[in-house]
């Protein structure tokens, strides 16, 4: 089985670092790129790390996910809170799912308390800022199995 990781990034992710620095931080997706990249190496995981402000692209790489990947992280951003398609795609995914949120959701706007990912998702990790993501490649690593 292989041990590669899909990080899945959404609408606005693109501008990390640059977008509202005091809700979601001066780090930029490049910047959590390549710190993923470095532990998933560390932690034995491959690494698919991928950004879309399209929803159908999301869905497609999520059906990609499935014949390859032993976990998904995801961070769906807006589309959390209204995409059925991102939830049925990931319903159809039996890997780990890891939902990622950078910013504390709860702490923010009621439309933000709801999200369609969240059904699918093993773990839900918010508010730690990019650092989650990490978090996130862990717990794929410690419950995906060994490399063969």
């Amino acid at each position: 089985m292989s041990r590669l990781v899909y990080v899945l990034n959404g609408p606005n992710l693109n501008l990390l670092g640059k977008r509202q620095p005091h809700i979601y931080g001066h780090e930029t997706l490049a910047d959590v790129e390549r710190d993923c990249t470095a532990l998933a190496t560390e932690l034995g995981l491959a690494l698919r790390f991928l950004q879309s402000n399209w929803e159908g692209q999301i869905v497609d790489w999520i059906h990609e996910a499935r014949e390859a990947a032993a976990g998904i992280v995801i961070n769906p951003g807006a589309l959390t809170h209204t995409s059925v398609a991102i939830l049925d795609a990931l319903n159809a995914f039996d890997g780990t799912v890891i939902e990622v949120h950078v910013s504390n959701v709860h702490k923010r706007e009621s439309f933000r308390h709801h999200s369609y990912v969240s059904l699918r998702a093993d773990a839900v990790i918010a508010g730690c800022g990019v650092q989650g993501y990490g978090f996130g490649l862990r717990r794929i690593a410690a419950v995906a199995p060994p490399a063969a």
